[in-house]
């Protein structure tokens, strides 16, 4: 059985004795603290911590932390986000044709590799519909041109209201979602080939392999209004080389995807990204 934790990311301007402060607040409650890692941005003079504590045997209860910690908020003038290793989000999984990332996330939820709950897949067109069913996934179909744009993310918005969706992953959705969508709805991953800008349009690896490139990869990044610009989660890499046709670094290609995919989320449902300054720091 898994125990169960009370984990705090917190950001406060930096100062001398945050550390021992923290961990003092902790121990007053008979908190028994399993990591803690921290990180000082001189630049920024920022002070970035992340802290995970046994929830048993700790003096609050659920609601008493999260009053506690909007005190420590104010008396230290900082940021904190509080999770709970027992709380599982809703994900709805974002997909179109292609069912590498799909499979792969569904599989690890499956196994119990990814801590999450999938109520919902979203696609714009019907080809995964099978898979979802082999998985008892609910699968959605919103049909996207750039005639309906507008009334489809309306729809997606309201499943997401009504599933109660805590965050979406773009696994290989072919769509580029608008910024009013994401001034309503800003939690979301997405994956895509790291060839981006060198390689834009449609077949990055054609245009890679015509290029003899030596080195391809993937990256997982939160969602923003700048098009694959938001903060990087995760990267992956893989060597090629003038022995590989085209299909082989497609077939890396997906490979890549689907582990940076599924790092990248086990990271964010484990709280271990802070994103600050429109960057990330990764506790690993």
């Amino acid at each position: 059985m898994s125990v169960k934790t009370v984990i705090l990311q917190f950001i406060c301007p930096d100062k001398p004795g945050l550390v021992s402060d923290l961990a003092s607040w902790i121990a007053s409650k008979n908190g028994n603290i399993r990591h803690a890692d921290h990180h000082t941005d001189a630049d920024a003079k920022l002070f970035l911590s992340r802290i995970e504590w046994d929830l048993d045997g700790f003096l609050l209860d659920k609601n008493e932390i999260k009053s506690e910690v909007i005190l420590l908020e104010q008396r230290l003038n900082g940021k904190a986000v509080l999770s709970f290793s027992d709380d599982f989000p809703n994900v709805a999984i974002f997909v179109s044709k292609q069912s590498h990332c799909l499979v792969d996330l569904l599989w690890r939820v499956k196994a119990g590799e990814l801590c999450m709950n999938v109520p919902l897949v979203i696609s714009n067109h019907s080809d995964l519909e099978g898979i979802c069913s082999s998985f008892a996934i609910p699968f959605k179909l919103i049909e996207v041109d750039k005639n309906n744009k507008v009334d489809s993310e309306s729809k997606i918005l309201d499943l997401l209201n009504d599933y109660k969706i805590d965050l979406g992953v773009l696994a290989k959705y072919m769509q580029i979602l608008s910024s009013s969508f994401l001034e309503k709805f800003p939690h979301l991953i997405n994956i895509h080939h790291s060839f981006l800008p060198a390689f834009k349009g449609a077949q990055p690896y054609h245009q890679a392999w015509e290029r003899g490139v030596k080195l391809i990869g993937a990256t997982a990044h939160y969602v923003t209004k700048d098009l694959d610009a938001g903060p990087i989660i995760e990267q992956t890499i893989s060597n090629v080389s003038h022995r590989d046709e085209v299909s082989d670094l497609v077939r890396k290609g997906r490979d890549l995807e689907r582990v940076a995919l599924a790092r990248a989320l086990r990271l964010h449902l484990r709280r271990q990204v802070i994103v600050y300054r429109g960057r990330t720091a990764v506790f690993t």
